[in-house]
Parts: structure tokens; sequence; C-alpha cells
């Protein structure tokens, strides 16, 4: 499969600095509380990437860190959720207070925007949004988000052309990689195939680090092959506070923690901030901080009952 191996491996400062520039479309991947690119979104906001445009489905903690840290100036994407733990404070905060720029599609739609970027097509037509308010609440600072038209070959048929996605860079954090790049993600993908595809860069992190030996011998485990990934990083435990299945459950207490001080604003966003990102010198003391060894052998003892 591989006749020469490239290592793609380095560190997150490394791969953030390199490849993500002021003022780039980012991808987003992860969905809800489950896989989100914590670790990678940490190392964005602690280098300061500033005038960022962040594409995704249902965007949750990723974006709302970049967000409180004033690095976003505008978000395209199906929603901001923390599923029972509520809407994404601070995000919902900057677009109240004209922070930043916002344009609303289905996760259907932004799914169709990625996969009209890996085709390389300028825009796909789909009936995703038709009969909603979406189509009724274009942001006028935004470029031409839509266009509605008939079905040429079908009369008194309208259909919705979406413009293609095309992010500068993607982020995602996922179950296994090799070195090379081989992506191997377990349980749901979403959005992310088409994303990744569609980027011009893509970093990955991952739980685990495997042979590409591995890879080779398992190729139907392959999510995404390595031509389409630009840097691995192994980080156990990167998508904490979310759950990685697998691997380990979502931590209610801590996502709670960081709810409370996303909806409450001010200082008690900022001491967050200062706390688990600025103050850390790892992720991994992040972790420490936010929850400790017990707890997170908790966590991974939950994901493995519900196995």
């Amino acid at each position: 499969m591989l006749n020469k191996i490239i290592d793609k491996t380095m560190s997150a400062k490394e791969a953030i600095g390199k490849f993500i520039s002021d003022g780039d479309t980012i991808g987003v991947g992860g969905q809800s509380i489950g896989r989100v690119s914590t670790f990678l979104a940490h190392e964005i906001v602690r280098q300061q990437k500033k005038n960022l445009t962040l594409v995704g489905c249902n965007l949750s903690l990723s974006m709302d860190l970049l967000v409180g840290a004033k690095l976003v100036k505008k978000t395209e994407c199906g929603s901001g959720s923390f599923e029972r733990f509520g809407t994404a404070f601070q995000w919902r905060n900057a677009i109240q207070n004209n922070l930043i720029e916002v344009q609303d599609y289905s996760h259907l739609a932004m799914a169709s925007r990625f996969l009209a970027g890996s085709l390389g097509i300028p825009f796909i037509p789909s009936k995703s949004m038709l009969g909603t308010d979406l189509l009724k609440k274009q942001n006028s600072n935004t470029e031409k988000p839509f266009e509605i038209t008939d079905n040429p070959w079908k009369k008194n048929d309208p259909v919705v052309l979406l413009p293609a996605l095309q992010p500068d860079v993607s982020i995602v954090h996922v179950q296994m990689a090799d070195k090379s790049g081989n992506v191997i993600i377990e349980g749901f993908t979403t959005h992310e195939p088409e994303m990744i595809k569609a980027s011009k860069k893509v970093i990955i992190s991952c739980e685990k680090l495997v042979d590409t030996e591995f890879v080779k011998s398992n190729p139907e485990k392959i999510t995404i092959p390595y031509i389409f990934v630009d840097a691995v990083i192994e980080q156990p435990l990167g998508g904490y506070p979310t759950s990685v299945y697998n691997y380990y459950e979502h931590d209610s207490d801590h996502i709670s923690e960081y709810q409370q001080k996303a909806r409450a604003g001010g200082k008690e966003y900022s001491d967050y901030l200062n706390k688990y990102i600025y103050d850390c010198k790892s992720f991994e003391e992040y972790v420490k901080k936010a929850a400790g060894p017990s707890k997170i052998k908790s966590l991974k003892e939950s994901m493995l009952k519900l196995l």
C-alpha cells in the first residue's frame, strides 16, 4: 500500500504553527460532546491564531473556546450545542452582541458543501433547508450563502444551490492513526471524511499511534488514507472532556464547570482560560487539573461498560 513511508508525526505546537495562519477557514471535527478536538483547540488558543472562520456541523467545545478567546470572526455550521449541557454560550453571546458573523445551515447542507469541496465542484444542489426559515436569514455581511433555483429537468421543483467548502485547514481528533497519516475513526464520522478530503491541509490528533504494518494488515479499517493528511500528533485523552468511542466517556462534571464559566462570561471565563489553558504547560497538565487519574480511570471504565 505504501511504497515510501513519510513520517508526518510532529508536536501540536509545530503543526498549528506551520499549517494555520491568521484569517484561515478552519474545518472542525467532532460532534457535540463526542470526539471534539479539544487538544488542538487549546494549542490554537495558546498561539493566538486570529480572525478565523470556523466551519462544521454541530460544533461545541472547540468552537466555543476559540470564540471565547476572541479568535473567531465568523462561523458557518449546523448548530452549536453541548446536547443536554446546553448551548455554546460564548458563541451565543458573541452572536447576540454582533461580535462575530454567522451563517446558519442545516447539518445536511454543511455535509453537502464539504462533499462538493471534496469533488472539486463549485456548488451542489440540495433539497435541504427548503421550507425553513434558514433561507430567510441570510447574513448581509457574508458572501452569497445559497441560491434557490428551478430544477432544469422538472417544472415547479425548486432546489437550493450550496457553495462548495474547502477549508484551509481541518483539525480532527480520532482513535488511531499511523505516522504516515492513515486514519482510523471508530463510531460516528458525521461530516469528517468529506471535510478532510475537501481541505487544503489536515491536522490529526489521535488517541493511539499504531504501526503502519497494522494498517497494512487491516486496510478495511482505514477511514481516511494518508494522502489527505499533513500532520499527526499522538495525544491520549485529546478529546477530553468529551467522549471518544472505545476509549472514554465524557466528563459531565468538567463540561458542567465549563458551561457555568462560559455562561457567566467576563472574569469567570477569563479565569477558566487562564487556569486550564494559559497556565498549563501541557495538555496532560490540563487533564490532571480538570479530572485527575481517578476520574479518568472512571471515564474509561464507563466506556467499557457501554461496549
